[in-house]
Parts: structure tokens; C-alpha cells; sequence
């Protein structure tokens, strides 16, 4: 996908025969991704950020999952933050998923898994 937008969409996670679809919300305009998850109480699915190398967890008000992917949606790395935390920026990461703690491992999403991503809606 070439230029992103605000919106919603589709994370698809596992392979033909264990998929799992989880609901996105996509952050690409400037005030989108500096927002985030942040006066949340929780995300239903998941928050894809485009493009983010880093985030933070200042004024969050709950424990997320954060997994950073590189420009092929591949997944380099995946963490749990408590809310106040600065993450480590991550040099091959051109997007963010972010959901909440546990949810990625339900999933299984892991490094190394490649996820898809399909926009549907337009917002904003």
C-alpha cells in the first residue's frame, strides 16, 4: 500500500489454514499518530501507526502491546509496555501495531510473523 490514511481496516495475522482478522484502526496524518491510544481505556483490535519507529506510554491509562514492523510488514520485535515507558526506537521499523497487553500472543503474533493489512474506510 503507497500512501496511507486515517482510518479503518483489517489485521490479518497466521498463515491459509490459522488466520486470524483483527479489527485496525490506522493513524497516518500527523495529529493521528501523535494521539494513538493515548485518553483510551482500551483498543478494540488493534492501532497500526504509519510511519513510527518508536513510541511511548506517557498518560496512557492502561498496559499495551507493541509490535514494530519493517517496510515488508514483517514483525522485528515485540514488547509490553506499562503505561510511562519510552521505547527504544528500532532502525528496519516503518509501522507500529499496538493493542492490548496479552492480545498479540493470543493472536500469535511473534517475531518473524508477517502480518497483512487492508484499509477499508476512509476518516477524517
Amino acid at each position: 500500500m503507497g500512501k496511507w490514511r486515517n482510518g479503518s481496516g483489517t489485521l490479518t495475522v497466521g498463515t491459509d489454514a490459522d488466520t486470524r482478522e483483527v479489527p485496525l484502526r490506522i493513524a497516518a496524518s500527523y495529529r493521528a499518530r501523535t494521539r494513538g491510544l493515548l485518553g483510551s481505556d482500551g483498543v478494540d483490535g488493534a492501532l497500526l501507526i504509519t510511519p513510527c519507529a518508536s513510541v511511548h506510554t506517557f498518560r496512557m491509562r492502561f498496559t499495551i502491546d507493541v509490535a514494530y514492523l519493517d517496510r515488508h510488514f514483517n514483525v522485528l520485535t515485540v514488547r509490553t509496555m506499562k503505561p510511562g515507558r519510552l521505547g527504544l526506537p528500532r532502525l528496519r521499523a516503518r509501522h507500529v501495531v499496538e493493542s492490548e497487553a496479552g492480545a498479540m500472543a493470543a493472536w500469535g503474533l511473534r517475531p518473524g510473523t508477517r502480518v497483512r493489512i487492508s484499509a477499508s474506510t476512509t476518516v477524517r
